[in-house]
């Protein structure tokens, strides 16, 4: 599951005057976001605008109940806070089912278990990569937005049709990352920037846990560890962010680069190929998500889009599932204007797919839609 929350500091009338007051109230919202949450019973939940005090007064301890553990990082702005204000800001949780019933004896097996987190913070890659570029440090360097990743490791009760014979396939690693990038629309560059910093860092990690775990690992195993890739890219499926994403590689001079002074410098953010003009990333992604299943994840009375995405490893995972948009008719017939709206908490929509994961590639697995 991936689902931008909406953090109650943002809920204000001022930016959804068309939803009553009370259901903009925390205390009203939090409920059916859980139940948001709970009805779905996702095995890995990446989220969104989570507020620092309440990943740990509310949502850490309520999924905790229900058999999960989480990691969690506000933004970079909270450094510089005092503890009063530090607890106000949001920023990007991971949590993962820990322990599930495996049998009819209620007995618990364990799904997966953590290896280590990471944090990736973007104004702090952007100073240590201006290379004299004003625009990296004005436009990029001054927007404190966050990446965060859990490595994970498969257990026995991962395996609903039987672990794997070979016990190296049986503790799959997974890497899950998570981000909330830049929001505002003249910011394209700086999106698309924050993207490739991100994938940089995916890829500096996937090198060190494989030259971890096996003597002499080098990039190329770096497949044997998947892939899941959830967030609010703040960006649209015919972005420079989606395209980089999705096809591995972006012109030198895409359009959202806006011809700034950023060329030089991001040669050490991206897998540079100087003959053909692109950066690039190394890893195969694909999105569970498309226009023509889900018309729009983020659903206000001003904008109605995709901005939230889940990508996977295309070679080794196979979605078996994803969960649709809600019934336009419910929304005509219920004068929806925009979200939050009573019966929806977020002015997002979750995202939820299922994934089958195999060492190998399938390609014999139906890609069924289901509504909510």
């Amino acid at each position: 599951m991936c689902y931008n929350v909406l953090c109650e500091k943002y809920a204000t009338r001022q930016m959804y005057g068309y939803c009553p007051n009370w259901a903009l109230e925390w205390e009203y919202r939090k409920k059916n976001i859980m139940q948001e949450i709970r009805n779905y019973s996702a095995d890995i939940i990446t989220l969104q605008e989570v507020q620092t005090d309440q990943f740990y007064n509310f949502f850490l301890p309520t999924l905790q109940r229900d058999k999960y553990d989480g990691i969690f990082s506000p933004k970079s702005r909270a450094k510089t806070m005092a503890e009063s204000e530090k607890k106000y800001v949001d920023g990007c949780a991971i949590f993962w089912r820990n322990r599930k019933v495996r049998d009819a004896a209620a007995a618990f097996g364990t799904l997966f278990s953590l290896v280590k987190e990471y944090l990736i913070e973007f104004n702090q890659m952007a100073m240590a990569n201006a290379e004299g570029s004003d625009d990296m440090l004005n436009r990029v360097m001054t927007k404190d937005n966050i990446g965060l990743a859990a490595m994970l490791e498969t257990r026995d009760a991962a395996w609903e049709s039987g672990a794997p014979s070979d016990p190296a396939q049986q503790n799959q690693r997974l890497l899950v990352c998570t981000a909330h990038i830049h929001w505002d629309p003249e910011f394209c560059d700086v999106k698309l920037i924050q993207t490739m910093m991100l994938m940089h860092e995916i890829r500096q990690i996937m090198d060190r846990e494989v030259a971890s775990f096996r003597p002499g690992g080098h990039r190329a195993a770096a497949s044997n560890i998947q892939l899941l890739l959830c967030g609010d890219l703040n960006s649209l499926p015919d972005s420079g962010v989606v395209e980089f994403l999705v096809n591995g590689r972006v012109p030198a001079n895409h359009p959202d680069f806006k011809e700034l002074g950023y060329r030089t410098c991001l040669k050490k953010l991206s897998v540079s190929n100087e003959r053909s003009g692109e950066f690039t990333h190394p890893f195969r992604l694909a999105s569970s998500y498309s226009p023509d299943i889900m018309p729009y994840t983020n659903y206000t009375y001003d904008f109605k889009g995709i901005i939230d995405y889940i990508f996977y490893s295309r070679d080794t995972m196979t979605p078996l599932g994803i969960l649709g948009p809600l019934d336009p008719d419910w929304l005509r017939d219920n004068k929806v204007q925009g979200c939050p709206h009573p019966h929806v908490p977020s002015d997002h929509f979750s995202l939820l797919v299922e994934l089958e994961m195999s060492p190998v590639r399938s390609d014999t697995a139906n890609g069924l839609i289901a509504h909510r």
